[in-house]
């Protein structure tokens, strides 16, 4: 893995439980503190407090920040494969990197995985089928995604980065090792260094070298403190994300996180 690659942070500025002005302005005052990336998440329903809370659906609001932030990347922790059609995902994403270049080059990830609330799926009439079924979906449709950026007109401004989350290690990390940029988990430290050995072989297989991937976890569940986010970074986690939410979307672990990122920065 890139290990002399700077630190990130990133926001999942999660739609739920709060009016949209709240999220617009959160990702506003995120971008003025010096976040790197801001996320969403890709559901139809809150997943925590209130199951019937307010809430929000995630593509539509990313052309919103897309067109009012400036500097900071965005995108979904994680989208859904299922909820869209494949060619249409790569041109939704095209679109928002568009939306977002400003002059430059477009600042969307394209963050994706294989979906598991079930909810979601009775409610909107997708087909819930099996884990293995949904992630071989989501096998056969990163091929169609990256052969659409190839053939829309006009093309994305850059190669957009693939995002993909998940630790299965006989299906998701071989998509992991043949498609993203960065690989997303929950996985502890303890446990990361194996997951990072299967990915390895699965490059090995695909012919990939994973040691281009960017490694993605998280930091704000029960007992994540700086001790955990140390071990963490030396097992190769360089993109660290935080989840904030509605309605007050407090900030202050926000800024703690961000003076350990700059102090790891030096």
């Amino acid at each position: 893995m890139p290990i002399d690659s700077p630190v990130r942070l990133a926001v999942q500025v999660q739609p739920q439980h709060a009016e949209y002005p709240a999220i617009r302005d959160t990702v506003m005052r995120l971008e003025e503190l010096g976040v790197d990336v801001v996320f969403n998440w890709d559901h139809f329903f809150p997943l925590t407090g209130d199951r019937d809370g307010l809430h929000f659906e995630a593509w539509t609001m990313l052309g919103a920040w897309a067109e009012q932030t400036e500097r900071i990347e965005f995108g979904t922790l994680v989208n859904c494969n299922s909820y869209r059609g494949a060619d249409l995902q790569a041109d939704m994403a095209r679109t928002l990197d568009h939306i977002s270049a400003k002059g430059g080059t477009g600042r969307f990830i394209f963050g994706t995985g294989s979906g598991w609330f079930e909810r979601d799926y009775d409610e909107y009439g997708y087909e819930f089928g099996t884990r293995g079924s949904r992630l071989n979906a989501l096998a056969d449709a990163m091929p169609r995604i990256e052969a659409r950026w190839a053939k829309l007109n006009p093309p994305p401004t850059r190669r957009i980065p693939v995002m993909i989350g998940g630790k299965g290690e006989q299906k998701t990390l071989r998509i992991v090792a043949r498609h993203a940029d960065i690989w997303h988990s929950f996985v502890a430290p303890d446990e990361l260094r194996h997951k990072l050995d299967v990915l390895a072989r699965w490059g090995d297989e695909v012919g990939r070298d994973v040691s281009e991937i960017t490694v993605s976890n998280e930091l704000d569940r029960a007992g994540h403190d700086v001790e955990h986010a140390e071990a963490l970074f030396d097992a190769g986690v360089r993109l660290f994300t935080i989840g904030i939410g509605g309605p007050a979307y407090d900030l202050d672990p926000v800024r703690r996180w961000l003076a350990w990122r700059d102090a790891k920065n030096g």
